[in-house]
């Protein structure tokens, strides 16, 4: 398969980029950032790009891939609803959008976040957001459209968050991960975990288009 991933610099991102450079089926990795990664590998090909609004002009290079990793993401703290929404679902949906016409037969899968509203009602003002753009994404004219909600993910070589927050959450929280795994065994994903499940889906599809924890932890126990 050839895969084209959005956010391979975040922390999901390394992990699934990872675990799709190791995987023998997938022929080629295209990674969309907006710096460049420093990864070197006879499969990967990196565009570098200031405007995530705009693919115009690299469009035929995003044509014929079979599979989308969106792991490009933003936390909400400090935004408004409007800046929020701006970095969120339309920076989504104008990369959807665009690959939705260039590749129909390709499978989304969009990494979205445990409590994300699908009703688009709630009071809380990210999971609100990020339910409108699961539901926007599943109109899209896809072969199939996949969303997980992870909740704590564990970076297992080495995968470093970009916001020094949660790198700050990540160092304290580490010696406690062997305890949160043995009383949340279904809750805690991990980055190897979160890749496979990506690969299993493009592979064997899934039952459900909204995969939450064990959902993701199931996909990635086929892959």
């Amino acid at each position: 398969m050839r895969v084209v991933i959005f956010g391979a610099s975040g922390m999901v991102g390394q992990g699934v980029l990872r675990e799709c450079l190791q995987a023998p089926d997938v022929d080629a990795v295209l990674v969309v950032v907006r710096a460049p990664l420093g990864v070197v590998h006879p499969k990967l090909r990196e565009v570098v790009r200031g405007d995530f609004f705009d693919y115009r002009a690299i469009e035929p290079v995003l044509s014929e891939y079979d599979a989308c990793f969106f792991c490009l993401g933003v936390s909400a703290a400090g935004m408004d609803e409007a800046r929020y929404t701006s970095l969120t679902y339309d920076l989504t949906l104008a990369a959807a959008g665009t690959l939705a016409r260039l590749c129909p037969g390709m499978v989304f899968v969009y990494v979205s976040g445990a409590g994300t509203d699908g009703s688009e009602q709630g009071r809380s003002m990210w999971a609100r957001v990020k339910g409108r753009t699961e539901n926007a994404l599943q109109r899209l004219p896809f072969r199939a459209v996949y969303l997980f909600r992870p909740g704590f993910i564990e970076p297992v070589h080495g995968e470093r968050s970009k916001t020094t927050l949660s790198r700050v959450v990540y160092r304290l929280s580490r010696p406690l991960i062997p305890l949160l795994r043995a009383l949340f065994p279904r809750h805690i994903l991990s980055t190897v975990t979160i890749g496979q499940a990506m690969l299993s889906v493009v592979r064997h599809g899934a039952p459900m288009a909204v995969l939450e924890c064990p959902d993701i932890q199931r996909a990635a126990a086929h892959a």
